[in-house]
């Protein structure tokens, strides 16, 4: 993926981006400069995973408090889960953009940058002069990628919107949780489909200059992320069908598949796909061939339909053994399963371990672990460099800009940066 080509439109380059270490191979976006206008999570999650590549990633913050999502809580060696998470191998520039001086340093960043992020609230880029089509006459090779609730239009354009929000008006809730109760996802995955569809959005961006030799732009809702997210159920319920009901941690159409509860307290999932699966399962897990073929569970619309019973029946069989001899038997049987853990367990699982997938990336706080972005790369390592402290790299960077101390001092003293 060769993006970084050098600039055509008379830019001067800035300086000191950040390529790969000594001795390890080019990563595919070492070179590109990546600019981001971000707070909490999606804009987050997209630019991260852009430096993941090798980008480098300038995360512009509000002088004094940073990012909002700096102060969600204290739980990583006294910084923010949520923070450490989506914001490693960037630079934190702090910018107070109601100032002129502010926004100058802002534009003159912007004609040195491949790309810009930007996930501020509805309108607030257009009434500082940084929407596409302003942005797009004066630099015409940037990619600019707005992420919003909504959209930049329609009639739910001003609409505020938080992952909860969106996971209701995308229909999640729908589907989510017990018969009774509707419940959220644990995670905010809103947020985390707007930042997927905004990084791939990017790098298709970033091919298609290469093609034109212009930048576009890309305009990512959370709704219609999550609502690609909802295909299976929005068309399962195709034209006023029956939409799938929602059935806790078990599966909507699929019996038995789910979680069941092994005799020493602890909770195995398995999941059938198919009839040679039932039939093995009620020869080798529950030890009792013949259920196979009672007319109640001969079929999965049998078993969804008599639910109840069956569920009976299982329990009985595993209150007998504790989880780890369900699961040895499970595996015999070759039935899919899965351990219920927590999430100190995943942090130790044997699988991530023996596959190299954790390191450890610097912090304010000191060194954290870190999981590995997802996919072994045979062609580069990925780009795992420290988290920022509010303003870390403020100076060095006006520097890159030309300002010189006594320039920088001014814009200190007004409280600019």
């Amino acid at each position: 993926m060769a993006v970084a080509e050098p600039p055509q439109d008379g830019r001067a380059p800035l300086g000191g981006r950040r390529a790969a270490p000594g001795g390890s191979s080019p990563r595919p976006l070492d070179g590109v400069t990546v600019v981001s206008l971000e707070h909490a999570i999606a804009a987050p999650f997209c630019t991260r995973q852009l430096a993941d590549l090798g980008a480098r990633v300038i995360k512009v913050e509000r002088p004094g408090s940073g990012d909002f999502a700096r102060a969600y809580d204290t739980r990583a060696q006294g910084l923010a889960s949520h923070f450490v998470w989506v914001n490693r191998s960037k630079e934190s520039l702090t910018l107070d953009l109601k100032q002129p001086e502010a926004l100058q340093v802002l534009s003159d960043l912007l004609a040195r940058a491949d790309v810009l992020v930007q996930n501020l609230a509805p309108g607030a880029a257009e009434r500082m002069g940084l929407g596409y089509d302003a942005l797009h006459a004066k630099h015409p090779r940037l990619v600019v990628c707005d992420i919003s609730g909504y959209g930049n239009d329609g009639p739910y354009r001003d609409k505020k919107a938080y992952d909860l929000l969106i996971q209701s008006e995308a229909g999640f809730l729908s589907v989510t949780g017990t018969p009774e109760q509707p419940v959220k996802a644990g995670i905010s995955i809103a947020d985390i489909a707007a930042g997927m569809y905004a990084y791939t959005g990017v790098l298709a961006a970033l091919l298609q200059r290469q093609k034109t030799g212009e930048g576009s732009h890309v305009d990512v809702s959370m709704l219609e992320a999550l609502g690609e997210w909802m295909g299976f159920p929005l068309y399962y319920a195709y034209e006023g069908a029956e939409p799938p009901p929602r059935s806790g941690a078990s599966h909507a159409t699929i019996y038995p598949y789910g979680p069941f509860a092994a005799g020493d307290g602890k909770t195995v999932m398995l999941g059938l796909q198919n009839e040679r699966e039932w039939k093995a399962f009620c020869d080798k897990v529950l030890l009792q061939p013949a259920l196979a073929s009672d007319p109640r569970f001969d079929s999965n619309s049998q078993r969804n339909a008599h639910r109840g019973e069956l569920q009976a029946i299982i329990l009985e069989a595993f209150a007998r053994l504790d989880a780890e001899q369900v699961i040895a038997r499970l595996e015999e049987a070759q039935i899919a399963n899965a351990h219920v853990n927590t999430v100190a367990d995943v942090w130790a699982h044997p699988q991530l371990r023996a596959r190299g997938r954790m390191a450890q990336v610097a912090s304010p706080a000191g060194p954290l672990q870190a999981l590995l972005p997802p996919g072994v790369q045979s062609a580069f390592d990925y780009r795992m460099d420290p988290i920022p402290a509010v303003g870390e790299h403020t100076d060095a960077i006006l520097r890159e800009l030309g300002r010189g101390t006594e320039a920088i001092a001014r814009l200190r003293e007004a409280n600019a940066v």
